[in-house]
């Protein structure tokens, strides 16, 4: 009786053990393949991390895209895609504006982008929330929002056509994401 005592105990222990020790433990997947994505900055002339993005930038203004610009990706970065939205809304995460195939010699996005499906350089626009391509700025139905400008370093560039959402755009990006890049603006209307 002492015997099997002895070995239940020890067993257990070694179970126990064995399940505490973060080596054995799996790690829960990332859907974009982020595990080991360095960071990069990205900023705005128009506003800064965490501040009130301006109203020219809004529903309630011109609705164009605020400048970006960011520094140098890590090596091997062939290409870029960019995705903005707000987390707050109502109905779920509004996506505001998709943009990739972003050559990687690109180190900013001047103000008022194209809002066109295809770019001369080779960018591609995808569908926003709004059902359309480009740029759609902040427009909260009430209250004070938070908006995401997302910048993602590529290993590769993007076999997906233009007009692609964001749940399109996240599959294909996934295990090829080198760095990201983030951004928050707020907005109350």
């Amino acid at each position: 009786m002492k015997r099997s005592a002895f070995y239940w105990l020890l067993l257990t222990a070694i179970v126990l053990s064995a399940c505490a020790s973060p080596a054995t433990q799996a790690a829960t997947p990332d859907p974009l393949g982020m595990e080991e994505a360095m960071s990069i900055e990205l900023t705005s002339s128009a506003f800064s991390q965490g501040k009130a993005i301006p109203k020219k930038y809004s529903c309630k203004g011109d609705d164009v895209s605020p400048a970006l610009a960011w520094g140098e990706p890590p090596a091997g970065t062939k290409s870029f895609a960019l995705i903005m939205d707000d987390p707050d809304a109502p109905l779920g995460t509004w996506v505001h504006w998709v943009l990739f195939n972003i050559p990687a010699s690109t180190r900013e996005l001047p103000e008022a982008f194209p809002s066109d499906a295809a770019l001369p350089d080779g960018s591609l626009s995808g569908t926003s929330s709004f059902n359309k391509t480009g740029y759609g700025g902040p427009c909260p139905p009430s209250g004070t929002h938070r908006y995401f400008f997302k910048l993602y370093a590529l290993d590769e560039t993007l076999a997906i056509s233009a007009g692609a959402n964001k749940g399109e755009l996240e599959k294909a990006m996934t295990g090829h994401i080198l760095a990201k890049g983030e951004l928050m603006g707020t907005f109350t209307k």
